[in-house]
């Protein structure tokens, strides 16, 4: 080989190269992302887009399957998280340790979202900040508690989990299992706080726990099962986007509000308290997003909404400081969620139970 052929080929890899970003490849919940180091991205944020689009595969407007990136064709598959340390004044205002932005990424097309939060990928976010050196922590009884500030929707969020001795997060141990995720794994506590009105401002967008939709659409079933639940899905769909004008939401925006359908368990010895069939991104998601489960765990104890006249029923009252908790079946099984309100009625906390493993860490190409 020549040298003017050995220096082309050099400046191939490094070019190549240059195109790849440090990141971690993590599971949280039923949801799996990159999450990333803020300061490995442009300062100019109007470059994050065309990285976050080649990182994922996207868009994939003829297959769906994003098999030119990290994306799995669905969008509980096509998520990242942006984490740094916070700043000092959000350590003495908030009393955070890190904070993140959340990442929608679209799958046949362009669109990348920023306007809500992953309660699945949220449970990841200490485990990636310790991982990463971003922060400092002392175990209490074996377990530490990570404080971080989402971007997206202005709220903390804090996560628990064990830690082995040299202070990294222990994923691995026997302690319990999520519907949804094969076997057992160590238990990461999400406790979200204040979590009311994180996009409208008010725990009740619309100052009703009821209100009834209009919309123009005509659903007429077909012959066939897929025309029959193509109808279905744009129903639903414009059922949302009215939902989101009357939230004072952008319609357009399909990640946030999402829409979900509810009903009481099918079967009278059934475990759970409630059914629920939620969509993302226009698709029926395989589990249910956690904010959703979340979102529907503190509907339950606000009297008047649909999930109310379901469910509180068949719930005990909830005794002072602790979750009122909610069994919800989705199609991958059953997930607890809970809820504590203040002497005001105003949602203090809202709770779950979440694992993640780590499954990747090195330099990804966009």
């Amino acid at each position: 080989m020549n040298l003017a052929s050995s220096a082309r080929q050099s400046v191939r890899r490094v070019s190549s190269f240059t195109r790849t970003i440090p990141a971690s490849f993590l599971r949280g919940g039923t949801s799996k992302g990159i999450f990333l180091h803020q300061s490995h991205l442009p300062q100019d944020k109007s470059k994050w887009d065309e990285i976050f689009l080649g990182l994922m595969g996207s868009p994939d407007p003829e297959y769906g399957r994003q098999l030119n990136g990290m994306g799995g064709g669905i969008s509980s598959l096509s998520k990242i998280c942006v984490v740094q340390p916070a700043s000092p004044e959000q350590q003495k205002s908030l009393g955070v340790d890190v904070e993140y932005t959340f990442v929608q990424v679209g799958i046949r097309d362009t669109v990348i979202d920023y306007s809500g939060n992953c309660g699945n990928l949220s449970s990841m976010i200490g485990v990636f900040a310790l991982d990463e050196g971003m922060v400092n922590a002392d175990a209490v009884n074996g377990q530490v508690t990570i404080r971080s500030f989402n971007t997206n929707t202005q709220k903390v969020v804090n996560t628990t989990f064990p830690v082995e001795e040299s202070g990294l997060a222990d994923l691995s141990l026997p302690e319990t299992r999520i519907a949804g995720v094969t076997g057992e794994a160590s238990q990461i506590r999400l406790d979200f706080h204040k979590p009311g009105g994180a996009r409208t401002g008010k725990l009740m967008p619309s100052d009703a726990p009821i209100i009834r939709l209009e919309i123009k659409e005509v659903v007429v079933a077909s012959g066939t099962e897929d025309s029959s639940s193509a109808e279905q899905l744009r129903l639903l769909e414009s059922l949302r986007r009215e939902g989101a004008i009357q939230m004072g939401l952008d319609p357009n925006t399909q990640a946030q509000p999402k829409i979900a359908m509810l009903q009481p368990p099918s079967s009278s010895n059934s475990e759970a308290h409630v059914e629920i069939i939620a969509l993302s991104m226009g698709v029926p998601h395989k589990a249910v997003p956690m904010t959703v489960g979340l979102c529907l765990g503190v509907a339950a104890s606000v009297k008047g909404t649909l999930p109310y006249t379901m469910i509180q029923s068949a719930v005990a009252e909830s005794e002072s400081g602790k979750p009122n908790l909610i069994k919800i079946r989705h199609p991958g099984g059953v997930v607890e969620v809970g809820a504590i309100f203040d002497a005001e009625g105003e949602v203090e906390s809202a709770s779950v139970i979440r694992t993640g493993r780590r499954l990747m860490k090195g330099h990804v190409w966009y």
